[in-house]
């Protein structure tokens, strides 16, 4: 390690969540970029514009070998994250991972089996963690006594740069997946509960993406506290606006919605902002009225997509120095895999999975 405070990292993956992460790791005052890797020209443009002039790399195993970090920041596309993890946990660094931790969940164990075996830190991008709204989000659904009703959804209308973005990552990974492991990780917080079962569809509306794979799909997930759940995900041009931003959670107390003023899909602030809360008791008199009016919460200081990686960083800083037992944040990761991967194989086989 460079030295008690300071720690060089390198970046990999230098497209949208890379470039945010990287601009978090300059404005920290105890990491260091000594690289940015990427297979194209996004490590120009990034390092145009962040504040240092950086060393540039196409290649990852050469920069991981030239540079000798004490931490690696992998934002790459998902089939990569494996290799790369293990590869830089192999050389002595930690790393901070972007989500799904892995394609397959035995994958995934052996990312947390070799970041135990070598005591090395692993943090994986579950981003909504670090948002204030959504840990009240949380805190107030399991208020509301069991069982839930879950009801979320993150459909994007995409076109020029990120339906690009969105067609890359369906060579290896459908929406469901790749957005739904934040979602079902939110859902078993909330419920902390065992999933039992899920059961899921999709829809493949473009010629542009694989024949195995779809650009909408729809999952139904159940718990053995008798909670249940949906979530969708849609992915192109041809994504309706309507009804994008879905975030509702009942039960027999009551419920808690989050809604946001109005945006675009295709804002990438818009994914998990959040500003008001509404809170509804579901408590009613002998005439069947009800006894409390709603709460209505405004957050006016809702964090921003930027400020949400700056909050990561400063967690994965906190965790190598700190030397903090990240054992339940890695089984998390690949739970919340599991069960994406399990809807994934429902859709394609058209049958309930049992978990």
């Amino acid at each position: 390690m460079s030295t008690a405070t300071t720690l060089r990292i390198l970046i990999v993956g230098c497209g949208n969540m890379g470039a945010s992460h990287a601009k978090s790791y300059e404005a920290h005052t105890q990491f260091e970029i000594c690289g940015l890797v990427s297979r194209g020209s996004s490590k120009n443009t990034l390092n145009a514009e962040l504040r240092g002039d950086y060393p540039l790399f196409d290649d990852y195993a050469s920069a991981l070998k030239q540079t000798a970090p004490d931490a690696v920041c992998i934002s790459t596309y998902p089939e990569t994250h494996e290799p790369y993890t293990l590869m830089a946990l192999e050389q002595g660094c930690h790393v901070f991972l972007e989500k799904p931790i892995a394609t397959t969940v035995a994958g995934g164990l052996r990312i947390s089996e070799k970041a135990k075996a070598l005591n090395k830190k692993v943090v994986v991008g579950y981003i909504l963690r670090h948002h204030l709204v959504w840990k009240r989000f949380i805190e107030e659904a399991q208020k509301l006594g069991k069982p839930l009703v879950m009801r979320m959804n993150l459909n994007q209308q995409s076109q020029g740069y990120m339906w690009n973005v969105h067609k890359s990552l369906m060579q290896s990974l459908s929406p469901i997946v790749d957005c739904g492991v934040h979602y079902l990780d939110v859902m078993c917080q909330m419920t902390q509960a065992k999933p039992i079962s899920v059961s899921a569809i999709g829809a493949r509306l473009t010629d542009e993406i694989p024949d195995d794979n779809y650009n909408y799909g729809q999952l139904q997930i159940r718990f053995d506290d008798g909670s249940v759940g949906w979530y969708e995900a849609g992915w192109g041009p041809m994504v309706s606006e309507t009804a994008f931003f879905v975030k509702d959670v009942f039960g027999p107390n009551g419920s808690v919605s989050l809604t946001q003023d109005q945006q675009r899909s295709d804002c990438v602030d818009g994914h998990s902002k959040a500003d008001l809360m509404r809170i509804h008791h579901a408590e009613i008199d002998e005439h069947n009225h009800f006894t409390k009016t709603d709460d209505l919460i405004r957050f006016e200081q809702s964090p921003d997509h930027q400020k949400l990686c700056d909050n990561e960083q400063a967690y994965f800083f906190e965790a190598i120095i700190n030397d903090l037992d990240l054992s339940s944040h890695l089984n998390d990761a690949v739970t919340s895999l599991q069960i994406a991967l399990a809807c994934d194989q429902s859709v394609k086989e058209q049958r309930t999975i049992i978990l």
